[in-house]
């Protein structure tokens, strides 16, 4: 008895086992397209793109067909602009601060193409989105909001969860100064109190103007405030090793006492050897301006003083410069 009990065990198991293996050839899962997008902590994908004022730059989006086999047909993937998604968004993480809104990025700044091909016997393709980034202004937010369109007369099916059939890219032109600086070895006073603890920030975000060019905002202020567009300090950063600070708002009074400069250092990392640090620090940073809209009618007057300091990552392996760095 004991042996018929295991002939029909061991005949389950291999019944059991065949089983497995047949269903490893079917498909497990439905074969939808997403984007490869994957959403960050303010809800969006940041993007990193190159500023060229008079090229285009191309940025690949990858479109992913999910599944568990191969895809086994041409497929024709339509995407288009969606601002309905950027609205929910907004209102969903800021209420009426309106302020700190995305911004749709404007049409003059891009172009997609209407469909994207994705060939049998491939799981991926990439969507190649065009920008030409002259004279945007970083102030705001900007996003390019894309779904990915779907129909039954289509021979796809795009993936029913929200987070892979759209994609929220925020669009953050760099050029070999922007990103965010180091700000502890900047101080700001109040004018007439330089003996007082000032006020330090750990980090001061900058943001392109040009090839050589960023803006950040004024001693204490950030994207915080409403009024920010009022105070940018423009920073353009000469051959020589000269760094010359402006601003576009006689209203800021922004006086600069001495001339800056700046330094780039490149040091190979220690446990990495392929990784390559790149350090931009500017150094004499002396400035005066007014904040004329914190307190109505009151004019606060601050000094600042003292340097800031970026690094930038780049794995050297990577022949594109662009890809190469780790953000």
């Amino acid at each position: 008895m004991k042996k018929i009990y295991g002939l029909l065990s061991l005949l389950a198991v291999l019944v059991l086992c065949s089983s497995c293996n047949d269903e490893w050839k079917d498909e497990q899962y439905g074969h939808y397209v997403s984007f490869k997008a994957p959403i960050g902590s303010g809800g969006v994908t940041p993007i990193y793109v190159r500023y060229k004022a008079n090229e285009k730059m191309t940025y690949q989006l990858p479109l992913i067909v999910s599944g568990s086999t191969t895809n086994d047909k041409n497929m024709t993937v339509h995407v288009a602009v969606d601002p309905d998604t950027l609205a929910v968004l907004n209102y969903e993480r800021f209420q009426d601060r309106e302020d700190f809104y995305y911004q749709e990025l404007e049409s003059k700044y891009f172009t997609i193409p209407e469909t994207v091909g994705i060939k049998a016997g491939e799981n991926t393709s990439l969507m190649e989105i065009d920008f030409t980034l002259k004279d945007i202004d970083l102030v705001d937010k900007w996003v390019l909001p894309l779904t990915i369109l779907d129909d039954p007369s289509y021979n796809y099916v795009a993936n029913p969860r929200k987070h892979y059939k759209k994609a929220l890219l925020r669009v953050l032109p760099f050029n070999d100064y922007s990103g965010v600086y180091g700000g502890t070895a900047l101080k700001v006073h109040m004018w007439g109190d330089e003996s007082q603890t000032p006020i330090v920030k750990s980090e001061i975000p900058s943001y392109v103007v040009d090839e050589n060019t960023i803006f950040f905002y004024a001693g204490n202020i950030d994207e915080e405030r409403i009024d920010r567009r009022n105070y940018k300090i423009y920073a353009f950063f000469n051959d020589n090793g000269g760094v010359t600070f402006t601003s576009e708002n006689p209203d800021m009074k922004f006086t600069v006492n001495r001339d800056a400069s700046y330094v780039v250092k490149e040091i190979m990392d220690d446990v990495r050897p392929y990784l390559l640090h790149r350090y931009v620090t500017i150094n004499n940073i002396d400035y005066e301006y007014t904040d004329y809209t914190m307190v109505p009618n009151v004019e606060i007057n601050y000094k600042v003083s003292g340097s800031l300091t970026i690094e930038r990552k780049i794995n050297t392996q990577i022949p594109d410069v662009d890809q190469a760095i780790e953000w």
